[in-house]
Parts: structure tokens; sequence; C-alpha cells
């Protein structure tokens, strides 16, 4: 008799990486039950490829939560502040960009760690990556590991043994190297949204570092981005 599949919680944002991420845990074998947030951001894009990507690759089910980060502001993201575009690769890379939101993986690695807990599962998957030019401080290997440090101190199930692993299996991987995981997986990019700047159909602004760093990946494996032909 098959033993019945293992749960695991996967942010899905909607995005090509979380996308991704939650093709390769399906892949691996986990029952998987997809995270979402509406946490205020400008666009509601993402939420809806965040439906549309967990129906197209198969979960469990898929729960919204809903948390309001233009409490905080000061992101390009939850604030009146413009989106930076047409940067090259050296501005891409110095700092950390106006579109980081302060402490949003902390935030929603901990939603995921209570979810986890009342399904009884001990893995947790996030799309994070450390090898593009995004310069987010909570996309780093280091701080997975604090955090997955902290989380079998902080819940009922690490102190009685049963220990919470947080999966990053982009986090080393380059952008094509990831469309490519992908595209081996069956993903259908079309149905994602990477822009941080949508206009209000949804459609990609094609300046924005997200955009852009998603062109050039497709462009280099031979490809056009499969959003800008929908």
């Amino acid at each position: 008799m098959d033993r019945p599949a293992k749960p695991a919680v996967v942010l899905l944002s909607g995005g090509l990486d979380s996308a991704t991420t939650l093709a390769i845990a399906r892949a691996e074998g986990f029952a998987c039950h997809a995270l979402s947030f509406d946490y205020g951001q400008r666009h509601r894009a993402e939420l809806h490829a965040a439906g549309a990507v967990a129906s197209a690759i198969g979960v469990v089910e898929h729960r919204r939560a809903t948390i309001d980060l233009r409490t905080f502001g000061h992101s390009a993201l939850t604030d009146a502040i413009a989106v930076p575009k047409d940067r090259d690769d050296r501005a891409m890379a110095d700092g950390i960009p106006i579109t980081y939101v302060p402490a949003r993986n902390t935030i929603f690695l901990s939603y995921a760690l209570a979810y986890a807990e009342v399904i009884d599962a001990t893995d947790i998957f996030i799309g994070v990556n450390a090898v593009d030019y995004s310069g987010y401080p909570d996309c780093r290997p280091d701080y997975i590991a604090a955090f997955q440090r902290m989380a079998n101190l902080a819940t009922r199930a690490g102190v009685e043994g049963h220990a919470t692993a947080i999966h990053a299996p982009l986090i080393h991987l380059s952008k094509i190297e990831i469309i490519r995981r992908g595209l081996e997986l069956g993903v259908d990019y079309a149905l994602t949204h990477s822009c941080y700047d949508p206009d209000e159909s949804g459609r990609p602004c094609q300046h924005c570092d997200a955009c852009l760093l998603r062109q050039r990946a497709f462009e280099e494996l031979g490809m056009t981005d499969p959003l800008l032909n929908a």
C-alpha cells in the first residue's frame, strides 16, 4: 500500500520563481498546500497569477492570507514611491533596491510556519534566489538557515522533535537555470507574473528590474517571454 504524500507548505506569489518552486515540490512527491499573501501590494496581478499557477500545477489547497504592509510602507511595492526602470546590471547590483519590502520574507515564512504546524507539515518551500540582482537581504542562504534554526526553537513541533526544513531549491540558480528547470517540469510561464509596475490590465511594464531580468533570461534561452505573447 502506498504511503500518503508528505504535506508541505509552498509560498506562492504567482511569480516565475515561486511557480518553479511549486513544481519542484510537486515533483519531489509532496502534497502541496500553497500560501499567498494580499499584503497591500500596489497591484493585484500577482494574486490572480498565483491562483492560476496553483490550479495548473495542482495543490491540495490554496490559501490567501491578508495583511497590510502599507502600514509601514517604505517600499515601491507598497508605498507611493516610483519603481526604478531601465537600470543596467551595475545599478541593479548597487545596494538594496527600493522594491525591497521590509521584513517581508520573515513575515511570510512565519505565516507558513504556523500553517505547517496546523497541517502537521515539516517542510516549507520558498522561491528565494541569491544569484540575480535583487540584493534583498532576506533571500540569502544565511538568512534561510537562520530562520530554520529559529523555527525549530519557536514551535511546538520543533520542541517535540519534529524538525521543520525550509527548502529554497532556487537559491543558487541563475534565472536561466530556473526557467530551464521549470520548463522541464511543465511550468506554463504565461500564467506567471513578475512585473513590479504592471498596467491596469496586468500587462508587464517591460522596464523594471524584474521584467528586464526575466526577459533577458528567456532571450538567452532563445525564447520570447510567453507573457509578451499573451
